[in-house]
């Protein structure tokens, strides 16, 4: 009896489509392992695969966020960052622009005395407390810290008009550390697309710091305040130019479709 040869370009087709056939088996079979949903952290929306994404997309949007606050050096952003209380950064940034060419250092605008501070800054909000607690703070710094900003929380708020919000914005931008500094428009987002639904900026600054991951939290106050001042803006949310329209959770939001993911150039 004599058996015919397969040709060889009909026996690796052959083999070709065993392989084929294995491969789809073995994805068929994987599609059919229910795969257990993440569930959502506790006391947000989202689960933290959400959570890292969304912020994923901010350090693509944006890898080194800057504040928008103008200063010279860690004393003008201290002051500046107490000026910018119910004001605006840029209403702030055209007060001081000529307070600090003279007065960018504590002695400096002690010397200068309240009266003369006063007449830099009277376009900002609420500028006569402002003006007294920029001497208090400088005396304060000169008595008590050698003239030098101190690098830690406790020391910063027993300055005069220093808050915890102001002091996290000074230990992020002049000292580094990963802090949560919750402004309006980190209140606002927390509420509005369920990152952290709480209604203090104690409890959202705890809840964010829990949730974010580490390696975001450096610039993360950053991209969410930038966030809710270009994009979830308090009036009427940019729906359309968001990166993460497809991930929020917002019952405002009027889109579900992600903006391109493109680095913005500050």
């Amino acid at each position: 009896m004599v058996v015919d040869k397969v040709p060889a370009a009909a026996s690796l087709q052959i083999g070709l489509l065993l392989i084929a056939y294995y491969i789809n088996a073995m994805q068929n079979n994987q599609s059919q392992i229910p795969v257990k949903p993440q569930r959502r952290v506790s006391g947000t929306l989202y689960t933290p695969a959400e959570i890292h994404e969304i912020f994923r997309r901010f350090s693509v949007q944006r890898p080194e966020p800057k504040g928008e606050l103008e200063h010279v050096n860690t004393f003008t952003l201290l002051v500046a960052v107490m000026l910018s209380a119910q004001a605006t950064d840029a209403g702030v940034n055209k007060a001081t622009r000529a307070l600090f060419a003279i007065a960018d250092t504590p002695q400096k605008m002690v010397d200068l005395g309240e009266e003369t501070v006063g007449d830099y800054i009277r376009t900002i909000g609420l500028w006569r407390n402002k003006a007294k607690n920029a001497i208090l703070l400088s005396q304060a710094l000169i008595d008590n810290f050698g003239g030098e900003v101190p690098g830690n929380r406790d020391a910063l708020v027993t300055l005069p008009g220093v808050g915890r919000k102001t002091a996290n914005v000074v230990l992020n931008m002049a000292f580094g550390q990963p802090t949560m500094a919750v402004d309006t428009h980190i209140l606002r987002i927390g509420n509005r697309i369920g990152l952290a639904p709480y209604k203090t900026p104690d409890e959202i600054e705890a809840k964010l710091v829990k949730i974010i991951p580490a390696e975001f939290m450096m610039h993360a106050h950053h991209w969410l305040i930038l966030h809710g001042r270009y994009v979830c803006k308090a009036r009427t949310p940019d729906c359309i130019n968001c990166v993460i329209a497809d991930i929020c959770k917002s019952a405002q939001k009027t889109n579900a479709i992600p903006a391109p993911l493109v680095r913005i150039e500050d």
